[in-house]
């Protein structure tokens, strides 16, 4: 087993079910105001990662420009068929936590399809386990990185999707269980993603054009509007654009301090 390999799996785990059992505690007080600042720290993080590292790491190697920025785009269309298609689903809410919805919207949100809620992100966690094996194999520096973007991510969301689960009748422990067990495709996803690229070399630059156009998307399209919506305290837009550089900035220094590019 190489070096590379067993990275990946502790990073899929980490950004997996590392992720599912930080949230799942974090839920336990409902911190919804932490809740908010991760949203805002995850989305500088995502974009950060993508047009810092995902992009340049792929433009970087000797694959065509223009297909290259043709994979982007598709990326980007294809992410917003498959949310319209209810197969990527990304929740960073619940009642009491300043969204102003309606009692027992979780329970309807979830309602008798609250397994499917597990698939798609059964799902999700499974692509992002091969993002983070793509990165891994371009450089180990961008696979830490890409991980610790898709972790900031999945605690909030896993948050919400806890919470659904719970308010839709299952019992602690069982949310719990299940969260685990759909966070523990990135696993599965990493340890396959790895051994279909490390022989496909001429893939990898596609991977992570399209890693960057998941992270661009769900910052744009998820993240930052859920934040928009946050209208609880004056002045909460500047500690969003705070938390939101301080995440970039993480990515800058470490990119320029760490990364052998």
């Amino acid at each position: 087993m190489t070096a590379t390999l067993l990275m990946t799996i502790a990073a899929t785990l980490l950004a997996g079910a590392a992720s599912v059992l930080a949230a799942a505690w974090l839920s336990l007080g409902l911190l919804a105001g932490l809740v908010s600042r991760m949203v805002s720290v995850s989305a500088g993080l995502l974009l950060g990662s993508a047009l810092l590292n995902l992009i340049p790491e792929a433009f970087e190697s000797h694959a065509d420009i223009r297909a290259l920025a043709w994979t982007l785009l598709m990326g980007l269309i294809g992410f917003f068929v498959l949310e319209k298609l209810s197969v990527l689903r990304h929740s960073h809410h619940h009642e009491g936590d300043g969204h102003h919805h309606h009692h027992g919207h979780d329970r309807e949100e979830a309602g008798p399809g609250g397994m499917l809620i597990l698939v798609g992100d059964g799902i999700h966690n499974f692509a992002d386990g091969v993002m983070i094996a793509a990165a891994f194999i371009a450089d180990p520096t961008l696979g830490w990185l890409t991980t610790a973007a898709i972790a900031a991510h999945e605690i909030p969301q896993e948050i919400g999707d806890f919470i659904i689960l719970i308010n839709a009748g299952y019992t602690r422990a069982r949310a719990l269980l299940y969260n685990v067990l759909s966070g523990l495709s990135a696993v599965a996803g990493g340890v396959l993603g790895y051994l279909s690229l490390s022989r496909a070399q001429g893939l990898l630059p596609y991977v992570l054009v399209l890693a960057a156009a998941s992270f661009i998307y769900v910052a744009l399209a998820d993240l930052i509007p859920d934040l928009h919506r946050e209208t609880r305290r004056r002045g909460e837009w500047f500690w969003q654009f705070a938390l939101m550089m301080a995440g970039i900035a993480v990515i800058a220094f470490t990119t320029a301090t760490l990364h052998g590019h």
